[in-house]
């Protein structure tokens, strides 16, 4: 077969505007292969200047031939250096280093995003490519994607040993001159600079030696008139004014081994990878898990731990046999150790400071007296980090850390700040602010930690506001479990039904709507949920059948009605993946008329469902069950409380009390086969905070009382979420939306078996979930009924997190979910405020033929990164929760004393933590919070026992109940307002 190839001879008329771009890939089976593709390049591609006449008459218009609109400014703001105004084209390297800064509301308008840098960006950092992305679809900042790779003028081809790198930043430079001379053809002397921003010292040399105007972040910056502001967001390691020329010798911490000695060694099994995790009571103290052992790896001391960070994912050694150690059994605060550092001092060789070595020696005499060789544990050293967790942190200013100077005036100085992540080391920031930054919420970004300093680095990004005040801490909270909350952008709005709150599920039944839905607008169908809750994702109904059996169904909102795949909406939902619940407010998934109206399942009014209905026997044996979409008009939302009210009252006879008395008595029997299967009764404190109307403010703490009515929705929604798995499986086996929850490692339990053994001569078997949940029940205490709770709770940490993944990703027998002792399960009830939820919803629509499949719900890549993503966002959402609840406990109880029972959860040689079941919440008590002097202390490894001696006598033994008096207190460390606990 011949081959028609364009030729590309001089004589050719089309041959200056053909490019051809040569690629080499390996092949499966090893061999190279060469790719060759033409680029047509083009001159219609537009400046998008406002001022371009020229570009404005040849723009290529759209299918309505309208033009596209013009992005930047016919008035750009001017500079001390251009007066004129400018446009700015910055190269990847000032995106990655500062995004914070072209996010700023005062600076950095009209600017050239080069397809060069957006492709560069995107493969070097997908979170900072989707920010820029963002402002690129922004009106106010006017980012304009410039396609400089087909544009005839600006396209370049790589020079025989040229690097990646050099081709592009030639490709950035000669673009941004092309620029310059193309807008001043249009108004002559006149035409705005065109300005190429770049950290890179060989970028900015080459460009000024070729005539373009070019400068650092830090030189632009100093030219806008309020930037000394912005000066702080530049980070350290970028501004070459400030990089220090380290010292030969000058190191402190062992470097890291080069990137093939760690690959080759992780793949010898001579060295290991895995998350590091920090102590959240010694913040010399971290763990590895790695798959070769069974039990996690000890990381101990400030040289070992080699700059990791909690989060990152790092590569170990392990340490010779005689340098195993003992866990450590005191609780060493960063803070207390660290306090008074001077952060302009770089310490020399003294990577370990002396008040550090003091706790280490008093670690080793207490090791040592023990005489236990068994109790060692293996330990490893940080040899390098793969992946660096370093993320935007909130923290406030030490005051102890700033000089007299750098109370006054505008000169730049250092501080640390201290997150109010305990786990995160303190992090030194050079500030122009420091006057103004006292005493404030703020945020920054770590930029580097050098072998050289004992603390990393980073810079400012923004204040949050006054420590203490409701919205900054809120913020904070938000932002350090990376929540998002930003209002909704107009083109998710634009996704909502056009009708807004006025939208009706059509009247006639042959309405598109109506196509392929069941109509059971006659069932009597109710909500169960809890005290105010406006997005009812779930109702359920049951009625006797003809044959003695009985239907009972649950109605699921309808979202994935409204959400389409792949467009703005649906997104924005993936991406948050969750609703977050505060004590005070709900940051949505989905926007406010889906989330507490069009889908919520309100009572009298008609709404779409997707309804699972099961045909049942008396003994809640399922009989057959099917799923179909639906139209349902709920007859009541009722409370927990309500609806328990309503089935306790006798005189209440009529269809709909009855219908709920039914379902409350098939529940107890689904719920007792679920236990009867190995299912766990975990355990947390759960509390709510009341808080006064009028202000919002809170004004007592309530444990959350335990009704039969919850436990009745719980059993339906796990049913409905289990039929719906074995549903969505059967159909998509390799694509299926499941959740699973691996069987912990014994090795988890072995504290807690040990000190249940010692302390109360319990067993504690975990062969299987059965064993376990039938030895939690018999962890009893007469006289103590908390105390089974309490064992629990314990237990409960001592599990794995359940998580969403893809089925086609593990075996069979590895969907299995050790909790709930189910064979495969998945999250269907809840689509409004859980986005797998959704998934699950389409898969299953495609299940039952409803609708074609999307290829959304059928990529596995595609579903891989979602449940990623939604097991990141699910944990934080959880645990910006709590923090919630923890901040408005310390409110409730601000100015207050008050006593409490609580129980005695974990003993160290230097303290004890309690927990007060009242507010839900642990506190540690210090052997120095007991009386002062400090006492002595005797701390018995063996059975959890510390007594106490001097200035006050005390014995404090592991799951003793103790009185405590508990105040509020701000905690200096973190500036967390939080309980204070005294022991009576």
């Amino acid at each position: 077969m011949a081959s028609l190839k364009r030729s590309l001879q001089s004589d050719d008329p089309y041959a200056a505007n053909i490019a051809s771009k040569v690629y080499v890939r390996s092949t499966k089976s090893g061999k190279v292969q060469k790719i060759v593709r033409e680029v047509y390049l083009r001159t219609d591609i537009p400046c998008s200047s406002k001022l371009c006449r020229q570009c404005l008459d040849a723009a290529p218009r759209d299918a309505a031939g309208r033009r596209v609109g013009f992005v930047l400014s016919e008035r750009p703001a001017g500079t001390k250096v251009y007066p004129q105004g400018h446009y700015l084209v910055p190269d990847t390297n000032a995106f990655l280093s500062a995004m914070d800064l072209f996010e700023h509301g005062s600076a950095f308008y009209d600017v050239v995003v080069l397809q060069i840098v957006l492709e560069e960006l995107r493969n070097r950092s997908l979170p900072l490519y989707n920010r820029l992305v963002a402002l690129t679809k922004s009106d106010e900042k006017r980012f304009y994607v410039f396609f400089n790779e087909f544009r005839l003028e600006t396209y370049i081809t790589r020079d025989d040993g040229e690097t990646v790198n050099d081709r592009n930043d030639r490709a950035v430079r000669k673009a941004a001159k092309w620029y310059g001379q193309h807008l001043a053809k249009t108004q002559p002397g006149q035409a705005p600079a065109v300005v190429m921003l770049s950290n890179d010292r060989d970028n900015l040399r080459k460009a000024k030696l070729d005539g373009i105007p070019a400068c650092s972040l830090a030189e632009y910056v100093g030219q806008l008139k309020d930037g000394e502001a912005l000066l702080d967001m530049i980070p350290e390691s970028q501004d070459r004014d400030i990089t220090r020329e380290k010292k030969p010798g000058e190191s402190l911490y062992p470097e890291y081994f080069s990137m093939s000695k760690t690959m080759t060694g992780v793949k010898n099994g001579l060295l290991h990878q895995g998350i590091f995790n920090v102590s959240p009571y010694n913040y010399l103290e971290g763990s590895i898990r790695v798959p070769a052992f069974p039990k996690a790896l000890l990381i101990l001391g400030r040289e070992n731990i080699n700059r990791a960070i909690d989060g990152d994912v790092v590569v170990v050694e392990v340490l010779p046999k005689d340098q195993w150690k003992v866990p450590s059994t005191q609780v060493i605060e960063e803070e207390s150790i660290t306090k008074d550092e001077n952060p302009d001092a770089e310490e020399g060789d003294n990577i370990v400071s002396q008040q550090e070595r003091k706790a280490l020696q008093e670690e080793v005499r207490r090791t040592h007296s023990k005489s236990s060789e068994s109790l060692a544990q293996p330990t490893a050293r940080v040899v390098g980090v793969i992946k660096r967790n370093w993320r935007q942190y909130v923290g406030h200013i030490d005051q102890s850390s700033v000089s007299q100077t750098g109370q006054q005036g505008r000169k730049q100085d250092s501080v640390f700040v201290i997150p109010m992540d305990k786990k995160i080391p303190k992090i030194r920031l050079r500030t122009r602010q420091v006057a103004e930054l006292l005493g404030k919420r703020i945020l920054i970004g770590i930029d580097a930690w050098d072998r050289s300093s004992r603390h990393p680095t980073g810079h400012f990004i923004r204040s949050l506001g006054e420590l203490e005040t409701k919205a900054a801490e809120t913020e904070a909270l938000l932002l350090e479990y990376d929540v998002q909350y930003r209002p909704f952008p107009k083109t998710v709005l634009d996704c909502l039904p056009k009708e807004g709150h006025d939208w009706k599920v059509p009247a006639s039944t042959d309405d598109p709507g109506w196509r392929d839905r069941e109509d059971l607008r006659d069932l009597l169908i109710c909500s169960i949920d809890p005290i105010g809750c406006q997005d009812i994702d779930d109702a359920l109904h049951s009625r006797p059948l003809a044959n003695g059996n009985i239907e009972v169904g649950v109605h699921i909102a309808d979202v994935s009605h409204f959400v389409k795949p792949n467009n703005a909406m649906d997104a924005e939902a993936s991406i948050r993946a969750t609703s977050v619940y505060l004590v005070d407010k709900r940051i949505d998934m989905l926007p406010m008329l889906l989330g507490t109206d069009l889908c919520s399942l309100k009572p009298y009014v008609e709404r779409y469902a997707f309804s699972v209905i099961w045909e049942m026997n008396a003994d809640a044996d399922i009989v057959n069950a099917r799923f179909t979409k639906s139209v349902i008009k709920s007859r009541e939302a009722f409370s927990y409380e309500q609806a328990q009210l309503r089935v306790d009252d006798a005189s209440q006879q009529d269809e709909l009390t009855k219908s709920i008395r039914t379902l409350l008595a098939l529940s107890r029997k689904l719920k007792q086969k679920r236990l009867d299967a190995g299912a766990l009764s975990l355990s947390s404190p759960e509390v709510k905070v009341q808080m006064e109307s009028e202000t919002s403010d809170p004004i007592d703490v309530k444990l959350k009382k335990l009704l039969d009515t919850m436990s009745l929705v719980e059993e339906f929604m796990l049913l409905a979420n289990t039929s719906v798995a074995a549903k969505i499986y059967s159909a998509f086996p390799q694509t299926a939306i499941l959740r699973r929850h691996a069987a912990p490692p014994k090795t988890n339990f072995d504290e807690l078996a040990n000190q249940l053994r010692v302390k109360k001569g319990l067993e504690l078997n975990v062969e299987s979930s059965r064993a376990l949940a039938d030895s939690l029940d018999a962890c009893v205490e007469p006289s103590e009924p908390f105390f089974n709770t309490l064992i629990r709770i314990m237990a409960t940490r001592c599990m794995m997190s359940a998580e969403y993944f893809c089925s086609g990703t593990q075996a069979y027998p590895e969907f299995r979910h050790y909790g709930l002792a189910s064979e495969i399960y998945t999250h269907f009830t809840s689509p409004i405020r859980r986005y797998a939820d959704l998934v699950a919803h389409r898969q299953l629509a495609a299940a039952i033929e409803y609708e074609a499949v999307d290829p959304s719900v059928r990529s596995r890549g595609r579903l891989e990164a979602v449940c990623k993503n939604i097991n990141v966002r699910h944990r934080n959402a959880q645990l910006a929760g709590r923090a919630s609840i923890a901040y408005y406990v310390g409110q409730a109880l601000r100015g207050k004393a008050t006593d409490e029972d609580g129980f005695v959860m974990k003993i160290f040689s230097n303290g004890f933590v309690v927990l007060v079941p009242r507010f839900g919440i642990e506190g540690l008590i210090r052997l120095r919070d007991l009386a002062d002097p400090e006492p002595q202390a005797e701390y018995d490894a063996e059975t959890n026992t510390l007594t106490t001696s001097g200035s006050r006598e005390v014995k404090v033994e592991l799951f003793q109940k103790v009185r405590v008096r508990v105040t509020d207190q701000k905690d200096e460390t973190t500036g967390k307002r939080g309980v204070k606990m005294e022991l009576l």
